[in-house]
């Protein structure tokens, strides 16, 4: 007999809460339903206590923090759910194994803190973790271990007479496959349901694990799955991927990750840091843009109790938020991007494309773009300036002079849409197989081939004007290329050597040398045969189909 996964999910929380032990059989990674629980159908918006207060948190500061939201005017901006991260709870369940509100910190107790919110038209946030500890405990700063491994029915259902409408889950450990996460965060996922209460569900796969945040589309488990490691208040750490993460580090990773993004399910590059004093008024510019563009949660991090007349006009800054919040729900992709000058777009419900313009240099320097690589069409266009108000005219070019790690977004209006990008794979007829990213490597120079088509991200294609993007990549030819030469991947920059033509007839040619064809060499078949251009035939090995 085969137990749908949902069903024995529900069978293991029944059995688990009345004492029985259970062990876990192995489930696909990728479950084969979507999580479409009807909230975030926008990316969310609030406050969180930790980037800030961390674990000094206590029912005063959260009162007032909340008084100070709407006070400000950032509650009628959106900014509503109020998230009370790690440290809230008592080191110990209660004699039924009940989560407690620690005693000194929330005399009141939880449900009459989401009363107080509740009754200010703001949301309650809360935070737990799916193992044995939450991240404070693991390591040694709060007492206790009262993660929910166990306890996810019970949780759930405490958070719901709470009156919380939102849940943080946190990893927190190095133990586990991403298999096991998948499982594990779907349990809570599940047991969210079962209350009947919309609880926004916020998950964390990468603390003090392996980054695994980026390696899948989370959103047949969580409305947001957090891409990268934790922030921190400044603009570059060097890292990839490793604990702490500055803004431009997390720009990298994320951008690439468009795709995923849909209304209800979002990547979460983290609460912000903008008011925190550890970037300039430029990179905090830039940092609050970047959020807006990418379709990213915009949870604060900062005191707003104390803001200064910057931070507030960054906050609440209504063209980026409506930007944000545009209910098309999609993440700006990359249009061109040369190691300093950055090119997203984000297609807007009303026909508008949002441009920004980012300049990861030092200096200041000029980037451009044009309506047409944007996904706009014909000869006249209005740009409103997201931080300026100001209108200007143009016939196609999109260009402004960026100051050092600045970014100019501009709301693009006027002429038409060509057709929106699409994600799909190519599938070569004379092989049956499918255009592939070597191992998924996303360096630049690295090889295309032929592999049995799959759902991976490294097979999932999006055509933005006549380029075809794969990871955040372009696909690409060197410029002196010729017959034989191998198909790649690089940066997207714009030049003719990143731009196809989808023939009528299944081949695929080169802009810059239009006799060369994509190509499976020498007609193979076999997984790993290298995708090449070659002098266009249209035989079938140069034949493709969307697939």
């Amino acid at each position: 007999m085969k137990v749908g996964t949902r069903l024995l999910a529900a069978l293991t929380t029944a059995l688990v809460a009345v004492g029985v032990a259970v062990v876990q059989p192995v489930v696909p990674a990728a479950p084969a339903w979507a999580l479409d629980n009807g909230v975030a159908r926008t990316p969310p918006m609030g406050w969180n206590s930790w980037n800030t207060f961390g674990c000094n948190i206590n029912e005063t500061l959260i009162r007032q923090v909340a008084d100070a939201i709407v006070s400000s005017g950032m509650r009628d901006l959106g900014y509503k759910y109020v998230v009370v991260d790690d440290c809230w709870m008592n080191s110990t369940r209660d004699a039924q194994g009940n989560l407690q509100a620690n005693p000194s910190r929330f005399p009141s107790g939880m449900k009459a803190l989401g009363d107080y919110l509740h009754a200010r038209n703001l949301l309650f946030g809360i935070y737990q973790a799916p193992l044995d500890r939450t991240c404070a405990q693991y390591f040694g700063s709060y007492p206790g271990a009262t993660g929910a491994q166990g306890h996810e029915a019970q949780d759930a259902r405490q958070f719901a007479a709470w009156g919380v409408d939102y849940l943080k889950y946190d990893w927190c450990s190095p133990s586990g496959t991403i298999d096991d996460q998948v499982r594990t965060f779907a349990i809570m996922r599940d047991a969210l349901a079962a209350t009947g209460r919309p609880i926004v569900y916020s998950i964390n796969p990468n603390s003090i694990h392996a980054k695994t945040g980026p390696q899948r589309n989370w959103g047949d488990v969580a409305n947001m799955w957090r891409t990268t490691e934790d922030i921190t208040n400044a603009w570059d750490t060097g890292q990839t991927n490793g604990y702490p993460m500055g803004i431009q580090n997390i720009v990298n990773v994320t951008v690439p990750l468009a795709h995923y993004a849909k209304p209800g399910a979002f990547n979460d590059p983290d609460m912000m840091e903008v008011g925190r004093g550890g970037m300039n008024d430029t990179e905090m510019h830039s940092h609050f843009a970047l959020w807006a563009m990418m379709a990213s949660p915009l949870i604060a991090g900062n005191d707003v109790r104390s803001m200064n007349s910057i931070t507030q006009a960054i906050m609440k800054n209504q063209n980026l938020i409506a930007i944000n919040q545009d209910s098309l729900g999609l993440q700006a992709t990359q249009v061109s991007f040369d190691g300093t000058r950055r090119v997203l777009a984000k297609r807007l419900s009303n026909g508008d494309v949002a441009v920004a313009l980012f300049n990861q240099g030092g200096s200041a320097t000029t980037i451009s773009t044009t309506a047409a690589a944007i996904g706009k069409s014909g000869s006249s266009f209005t740009l409103l300036d997201t931080w300026t108000n100001a209108t200007s005219s143009s016939a196609g070019t999109i260009s402004a002079s960026v100051p050092a790690h600045g970014t100019v977004v501009y709301r693009v209006s006027g002429g038409g849409t060509t057709n929106p990008p699409s994600t799909f794979r190519l599938r070569g007829e004379s092989s049956g197989r499918c255009l592939d990213l070597d191992n998924s490597n996303t360096a630049n120079g690295t090889g295309t081939l032929i592999w049995d088509c799959h759902s991976g991200t490294n097979q999932q294609f999006t055509q933005s004007g006549q380029t075809l993007q794969l990871l955040g990549k372009c696909l690409d030819i060197p410029t002196n290329a010729t017959a034989g030469t191998r198909a790649q991947i690089w940066d997207c920059n714009g030049g003719t050597n990143q731009q196809w033509v989808l023939n009528g007839n299944g081949t695929i040619s080169s802009v810059r040398v239009p006799s060369l064809c994509l190509d499976v060499d020498n007609a193979g078949t076999a997984n790993g045969t290298p995708v090449i251009v070659w002098t266009c035939h249209s035989a079938a090995n140069q034949r493709w189909a969307r697939a």
